[in-house]
């Protein structure tokens, strides 16, 4: 086979893996979609994991298919010179392209490791078509109405086309009209041009989300309809119509929608209308493009690097014990690398390390758990780097961090989101009432973690941060396990003053012993702020609280957890009595 007719063949080859690898895609979404509607919650479970593994394992298919075509000639760098620029052609008219080029881009990553962008193989930041402004309509309704009321709203949910009957739609759509108006009086003076509702519907977890947008000029108000299955019957639970509650619900520390999406380039567009503090990455990966967030966000890091006199320092908090962490002073993100070696009261290792960090991508986040993007062969000039931190990360992260002439070359690194340290926000960054604020959502943070089946393992104040939105996090995920798996216990009787005062435990002790009690001292509290703890969190050492949230999953109790609070629902007052719904 001459070179022409193998690039074109193998050209053909992946452009076939990769609609295969979008038809299953969309397959995935299309049944999130009849499974919200069914209330099969475990079922949305299960396709959103299925999700996650699908880009990767038909990238491997597609290496396997190639290795059977060109055979010897697969590691032929300039048949895939040739291969990129017939592929370039055939996916060109696509409305996902952008998807398509990141695909040949994870081929070419497999074949040849390396660090940066080879321009020659790979898709550059220039190939990336950016989502302009104005394409965004062409996913979206527009209703050209003056005032919100609820015979608008109740188009919008016949438009919706939902294939399960609502409980009472004209009261729902009285509420949410009376809501919208309210916030569009105060935004926009009571008048405004038009609302803009997206055509595909987002589902997660045990809601779906009608996106939309109030619109006078250049003026924008987010309007989404949150809309939940009780027992076979829908209805709309709450209203957003603030950026903060629009981006909370976008937010990088919860799971990817499921959407229905033809052009994510119009889609994306239309999402960073109201949510323009959101990066183009945190907006593909929400919907679950997350190969293609990473090459977006790829795409800006080098960007800002290039343009930036700002270097790499070491972030800001308490070093951790397992992983180097630095940042750009300016830039939102945070970097982590594995040391080499652990102190002994770390009993991990680094390959469980990154099993840890598999396992939360797999996990319900509940929007507490710190999204991130995993990356290898990342290559940074030296002179990007504080001599001081570099140092540190040549002696420390030796097996992950080298250099090469005037490049640092990072083997295997962590990006996600920069949040303030916990510890750092309660000392510095917090007044009283922000301090008290801070200390009761960390212990709900604690709880609904529990509820989705996760136990943070090191409870230390450093291991969680605040974000923009006063929210706390955790971040911190090579101690974490499961609560099932978890054997929760009493501390034994003294049975005399030398048990007391002995250095180490008088009692056996296994791996899997977790003693409630003992968490006080992690929580390192004092005065009025440990006082607020205890009021509002003291069950969480108990031994009874944990022994009640095995009891739950192990009756298969899946907790709901909607990214709005009681304010924003729009019949929290009727629901007094009923099981709360946790609001993370």
């Amino acid at each position: 086979m001459n070179k022409p007719i193998a690039a074109s063949q193998a050209a053909d080859t992946i452009h076939h893996s990769f609609e295969e690898y979008l038809s299953v895609f969309r397959e995935i979404t299309r049944r999130a979609r009849s499974r919200f509607e069914r209330g099969d919650w475990q079922g949305i479970r299960r396709d959103t994991v299925r999700r996650l593994d699908l880009h990767e394992r038909t990238v491997v298919e597609a290496l396997e298919a190639l290795r059977a075509l060109l055979g010897d000639r697969l590691a032929d760098r300039e048949l895939w010179v040739a291969m990129k620029r017939i592929y370039w052609r055939e996916v060109l008219g696509r409305d996902d392209f952008e998807l398509a080029q990141t695909f040949f881009n994870s081929l070419t990553r497999h074949v040849f490791p390396h660090d940066g962008v080879d321009t020659a193989i790979d898709f550059t930041g220039s190939d990336f078509p950016l989502p302009f402004r104005g394409w965004e309509m062409a996913s979206a309704r527009m209703y050209a109405v003056r005032r919100v009321g609820p015979e608008i709203l109740q188009r919008v949910i016949e438009d919706a086309d939902f294939r399960a009957p609502f409980e009472d739609t004209g009261r729902d759509c009285e509420l949410a009209a009376r809501r919208i108006q309210a916030r569009v009086d105060e935004v926009f003076g009571g008048r405004f041009e038009a609302l803009d509702v997206l055509r595909p519907v987002l589902v997660r977890n045990k809601a779906a989300y009608l996106v939309g947008r109030v619109r006078s000029g250049e003026r924008l108000m987010p309007m989404v309809l949150a809309v939940v299955n009780r027992d076979g019957r829908l209805r709309i639970d709450a209203v957003l119509t603030t950026e903060e509650e629009a981006s909370i619900l976008f937010s990088f520390a919860r799971w990817y929608f499921h959407a229905d999406i033809g052009s994510p380039r119009e889609v994306i567009g239309f999402l960073h209308t109201i949510l323009p503090r959101k990066t183009v990455a945190e907006l593909y990966i929400s919907l679950g493009y997350n190969k293609h967030g990473k090459t977006e966000f790829y795409r800006d890091l080098n960007r800002y690097i290039g343009a930036s006199k700002e270097r790499f320092i070491q972030a800001p908090g308490v070093p951790g014990l397992v992983m180097e962490v630095f940042t750009l002073p300016s830039f939102g993100f945070v970097f982590k690398v594995i040391r080499d070696h652990f102190p002994p009261q770390k009993r991990t290792t680094p390959a469980e390390v990154k099993a840890s960090y598999r396992e939360v991508l797999r996990h319900d986040r509940v929007g507490r758990l710190v999204d991130f993007q995993e990356f290898e062969h990342f290559k940074v000039p030296r002179a990007k780097f504080e001599d001081a931190l570099l140092e540190q990360l040549l002696e420390s992260s030796s097996r992950t961090v080298s250099l090469e002439g005037d490049d640092v070359i990072i083997g295997h690194m962590y990006v996600g989101r920069r949040v303030t340290p916990l510890n750092v926000f309660l000392r510095e960054q917090a007044d009283g009432n922000a301090a008290e604020c801070a200390v009761v959502d960390w212990g709900t943070a604690l709880k609904e973690l529990a509820a989705a089946n996760i136990f943070a393992g090191d409870l230390l104040l450093k291991n969680f941060g605040v974000t923009r939105h006063g929210r706390v996090v955790f971040y911190d995920y090579d101690e974490l396990c499961p609560v099932s798996e978890c054997n929760f216990r009493r501390l034994p009787q003294a049975r005399s003053i030398e048990d007391e005062m002995a250095a180490e435990p008088w009692f056996s002790v296994a791996d899997a012993d977790i003693f409630p009690e003992e968490l006080r001292t992690f929580v390192g509290l004092q005065g009025e702020l440990r006082e607020c703890f205890d009021t509002w969190h003291g069950d969480l050492f108990t031994v009874e609280f944990w022994k009640g949230m095995q009891r739950r999953h192990s009756a298969g109790d899946y907790v709901d957890f909607f990214p709005y609070g009681t304010a924003s629902r729009l019949h929290a007052e009727s629901e007094r009595g009923e099981s709360p719904v946790l609001a993370t």
